[in-house]
């Protein structure tokens, strides 16, 4: 590891927006008590699609209370401006402005010209209700929709502001000029496999001098009338009988569980405050943690092993170069409780770390709050680092490890999570991403 201050980048601030809650404290807190966020669907229809639950931020409503201690200027600007703001965009924002508090990264404390915004995010679908006036305006004497009256009846009911709610680049857009943040802004929609791409791109950018600090995050929502129908069409979604209990939706996300069915879709998002050493230190704030490697693949998905690993042993070479792999404290799994998935995961696992006894333990978040799409990793890389030095949170609902994934799985309390951890994340289409970060001896 280079020693340069302005090489070394680290963490100082933490803000989420979570099925478990929305500061750090009420993730690491759900997460180690079993607590599970996944519950029957209230913002989506019920009895329509092929699953009726999901994880939903249910402690989240908009309001501006949700975005942390404001001063009064600010809280008008995001309230107008929540207008053009869907709820994947709000929740993005809400993450930011809760780390930049956390942080202490007070416009008396930063350069605007060196503090940049990296975000990831999923493709944003539009809201039906968008459309709604217009195709209603559209119909015949039979009740059918006319297409040929779109350009003259249907078009003006829809508001020409409409795209801007739903720009996968506007939560980075909005945290900057809320904030009149004018360093490099950046924009990454590369699904669940953004979080650990936006972190190490900040990386990238610090390093290279172009800022100071940079304002990271992710944001996404599988819950939402076409996002949950898109996934219901096109994923394995673990699927219940009709009508389903509370412990039969709360225990339906299984991962590396030998009864795993299929993902649950969730919503959230979460953000970290990444600077370089010398400017943390010039700010004389906490640091919470280091980044100290990063890394990324991508190969055709039936070979989705052969993509982890990659990642993994991209994210882990500075430490393997130092002391070897099994100096990783522990790896919070993608986990994305698929069959194909799971197995593929503790595959590259197993290549990288050895066999299961003594390795690496191995965690996912996913049991408590299913796959929060682009924001799932962030949330899950805040969890890991909060853990750091501590214990480590298990795996909920793996009650039965299935055999066929030998890897030291963490299923109840107690195990230490070490100094370091890795945290991988995987896309449908091929792609896999993985950041390791340490607690930070400066």
């Amino acid at each position: 590891m280079n020693d340069s201050q302005s090489d070394r980048i680290v963490i100082t601030g933490l803000g989420v927006v979570s099925p478990l809650g929305c500061s750090p404290d009420q993730l690491i807190d759900g997460l180690r008590s079993f607590r599970s966020g996944i519950g029957e669907f209230t913002r989506v229809p019920t009895g329509v699609l092929s699953v009726d639950h999901g994880a939903e931020v249910r402690d989240f409503t908009g309001k501006i209370e949700d975005y942390g201690p404001l001063d009064k200027p600010l809280q008008r600007t995001i309230r107008k401006s929540s207008k053009l703001m869907c709820r994947e965009i709000e929740m993005g924002v809400a993450a930011a402005q809760l780390a930049i508090h956390d942080a202490e990264l007070t416009p008396e404390s930063r350069d605007p010209d060196r503090t940049g915004v990296l975000f990831g995010c999923d493709y944003i679908m539009t809201l039906p209700e968008e459309f709604a006036a217009g195709i209603q305006n559209c119909r015949d004497e039979n009740g059918e929709f006319c297409f040929r009256d779109w350009a003259t009846k249907g078009l003006h009911q829809v508001n020409p502001l409409w795209l801007l709610k739903y720009l996968p680049n506007m939560p980075a857009s909005h945290v900057a000029i809320f904030n009149d943040l004018r360093g490099p802004n950046n924009s990454i929609t590369l699904r669940e496999a953004s979080p650990a791409a936006v972190l190490w791109e900040a990386c990238s950018t610090l390093r290279r001098g172009h800022a100071d600090v940079m304002v990271v995050g992710s944001t996404g929502s599988r819950i939402q009338p076409f996002r949950s129908l898109h996934a219901a069409m096109q994923e394995k979604l673990a699927t219940l009988p009709r009508p389903a209990s509370e412990d039969d939706m709360a225990s339906s996300c299984r991962p590396f569980d030998v009864r795993r069915s299929g993902s649950v879709l969730g919503e959230g998002a979460g953000a970290l405050i990444v600077e370089t050493l010398a400017n943390a230190r010039k700010r004389g704030v906490p640091i919470l943690a280091e980044i100290v490697g990063g890394g990324s693949s991508a190969v055709p998905p039936t070979e989705r092993s052969g993509m982890l690993r990659g990642a993994m042993v991209n994210a882990m070479r500075m430490a393997t170069l130092q002391r070897g792999p099994q100096s990783i404290g522990h790896v919070n799994a993608h986990g994305l409780a698929t069959p194909e998935c799971d197995l593929a995961e503790a595959e590259a696992i197993q290549v990288c770390f050895g066999d299961a006894r003594p390795q690496v333990p191995v965690t996912t978040a996913k049991g408590h709050f299913g796959n929060l799409g682009a924001g799932g990793g962030m949330v899950e890389i805040i969890a890991s680092t909060l853990c750091l030095g501590g214990e480590l949170f298990p795996i909920r609902n793996c009650d039965q490890p299935d055999p066929a994934c030998e890897i030291n799985l963490v299923t109840g309390p107690g195990t230490p999570a070490g100094d370091s951890f890795v945290s991988v994340n995987v896309t449908p289409q091929g792609q896999a991403t993985a950041i390791q970060i340490a607690a930070c001896d400066a």
